[in-house]
């Protein structure tokens, strides 16, 4: 446990929705991953990595946060002026958790009080959840603190609405013809302007009517069926899902894959939904047949995620 590995994490769903309380399923994604490290070479990379953690540090210096929850700064400001900075794959801006991983890895590092991921309590995850709210705020003005939560906890994690949070097992991979993939937009995204669109259209009656009666009814139900294993309920409710995304969630569609998402709507090959915020970064993507599907995304760079 020298330098723990801190996995990326994919929100399979509830981008958006868990902003108005609806459900969300969220997995580790251990493709990308990063770790506190020293390093005594200078490097450009590593320099402006732990330039970054000294600023960050500085922000957790004013925070006034629970007991229990209480991070040795310190320390922290201690490794960081001997060279800490934080080694890390994780692409940013592709809404895979690139500061949910940081900031893990500092709390599992220097909180005061350590807590064992396999021996939390749900109380305790809801609690866990606000502080990282609070700890990655510094880097989106406002977060919901699931991104870190996940990448702290390593396991598959069901948001049950705005307040609870809990463990959860996922049906077991198995190598069949279908596949829940990730396809890069070949942009960067940003969180920020995404969710300054969304809040947007929430100041629209029929918009805030159709999300809660419709969007979340569809990603709640996915849910559901995905935590089952009933594929057929879980494509019939992911096309309506997909169907409301492009008409609703155009903004926040790269145009690199606008016509992709049609494609796919029109063909039932294969269905696609936005990855976190969207503007760019992955967009997640569902087959029953990948092989299908891939061919007709020809021209996309792909990554299976999960197999069934």
């Amino acid at each position: 446990m020298n330098n723990p590995l801190f996995y990326a994490k994919i929100l399979l769903f509830g981008e958006y929705g868990i902003i108005e309380d609806s459900q969300g399923l969220t997995l580790p994604y251990s493709y990308y991953k990063g770790s506190l490290k020293f390093s005594v070479v200078d490097s450009e990379f590593i320099s402006q990595s732990n330039n970054s953690l000294k600023k960050y540090s500085k922000y957790l210096e004013k925070l006034d946060l629970p007991n229990e929850f209480a991070i040795d700064i310190v320390s922290l400001q201690h490794d960081i002026s001997n060279g800490l900075y934080f080694d890390s794959n994780i692409p940013q801006g592709y809404g895979v958790g690139s500061s949910g991983a940081l900031v893990a890895a500092i709390f599992a590092k220097y909180s005061i009080h350590k807590l064992l991921p396999e021996t939390i309590s749900k109380d305790q995850l809801k609690e866990l959840k606000k502080v990282f709210g609070i700890l990655e705020s510094y880097f989106h003005g406002k977060s919901s603190g699931i991104d870190p939560l996940i990448c702290f906890m390593n396991l598959p994690i069901l948001i049950e609405n705005k307040e609870s949070v809990d463990k959860v097992n996922i049906p077991k991979e198995e190598i069949g013809k279908g596949a829940i993939f990730l396809i890069d937009s070949g942009i960067v995204g940003e969180t920020g302007p995404m969710v300054q669109i969304f809040f947007e259209k929430m100041k629209t009656e029929g918009f805030r009517k159709t999300l809660k009666e419709e969007f979340i009814h569809y990603n709640n139900a996915c849910i559901q069926a995905f935590l089952k294993k009933e594929m057929n309920p879980f494509f019939r409710n992911l096309k309506n899902l997909s169907v409301w995304a492009y008409e609703h969630f155009k903004p926040m569609i790269p145009k690199s894959i606008y016509h992709a998402w049609k494609k796919g709507l029109d063909t039932n090959a294969y269905y696609l939904k936005l990855c976190g915020s969207g503007g760019g970064g992955y967009i997640l993507g569902f087959s029953k047949d990948y092989e299908k599907a891939e061919k007709m995304l020809s021209g996309f760079q792909k990554e299976v995620i999960y197999r069934f």
